[in-house]
């Protein structure tokens, strides 16, 4: 598992491992009962608080995509087809809600940003 800080980034830490984490399980980086560091392991290699990877652990879990063993770990739940795909859709969701917002911010019409949607999916 990798998981990759940025201090300048407006994300808080915790939703930066959340987000990272999230997106290995739904890509498929990560699977069904793969092991994730113990929350201290993690606080210790990225160099952050036991509070901020317990925080991210604990979001992940409840929204399903890991369960924690007392005494075992913290492991990567069963994913069904559907749910996963529901993951996957609220990731670009997230994304293109940025994008859209940006392009407003900018002053682009609608007609252009779809255009530039165009563009990179065709190219990418």
């Amino acid at each position: 598992m990798v998981v990759l800080l940025s201090n300048t980034d407006n994300e808080p830490l915790f939703a930066q491992i959340k987000r990272q984490i999230r997106r290995q399980i739904v890509t498929g980086a990560m699977v069904t009962g793969d092991e994730l560091p113990s929350m201290r392991r993690l606080a210790l290699d990225l160099q952050v608080s036991l509070i901020t990877t317990k925080r991210a652990y604990d979001d992940l879990e409840a929204e399903g995509l890991i369960r924690s063993m007392p005494g075992r770990g913290c492991f990567v739940a069963s994913q069904t087809g559907e749910y996963l795909l529901e993951k996957k859709r609220n990731l670009v969701q997230e994304k293109l809600a940025e994008g859209i917002a940006l392009a407003r911010d900018l002053g682009l019409e609608r007609n252009d940003a779809q255009t530039l949607f165009d563009l990179l999916w065709e190219n990418e």
